[in-house]
């Protein structure tokens, strides 16, 4: 699954450059809106981000592209790597600033832990997006 975001001013920290804070919200957000596709009707809430190492800065106006691709489904989690790249404005090349994976965990309405699957196997999803497991 592919998005974009510009960053723009209220993005950045006092140095100019963009807010770890932001990026982290945003590959939270990416990564949940493609479990969430690939598992209508689940409650699922992030229990991890893997390594969190910012290869390379952002200013204003960059243009960001979030490439998610589920890597691992369990019982109860699925996790899905993001990685982000950077494009300058008036520029064509593009390169990668940050990778990491994401983890989400079913719960139900009381916040316990829920099967990703029933028990003869079946996801309880209407369908699977194509390009993913």
């Amino acid at each position: 699954m592919t998005n974009y975001k510009l960053v723009m001013p209220e993005h950045l920290n006092h140095y100019g450059f963009l807010f770890g804070g932001n990026l982290l919200k945003w590959i939270d957000e990416v990564a949940w809106v493609a479990a969430s596709i690939d598992y209508p009707g689940c409650h699922l809430v992030t229990i991890a981000l893997d390594r969190v190492e910012f290869k390379k800065s952002a200013r204003d106006g960059s243009i960001l592209r979030f490439e998610t691709e589920r890597v691992r489904e369990g019982r109860t989690s699925v996790s899905y790597e993001v990685t982000v790249f950077r494009r300058n404005l008036h520029e064509s090349d593009e390169e990668e600033i940050f990778r990491t994976a994401t983890t989400f965990v079913r719960v139900g309405e009381d916040g316990e832990k829920r099967l990703l699957r029933d028990a003869a196997g079946e996801a309880p999803v209407i369908g699977e997006r194509k390009g993913h497991m």
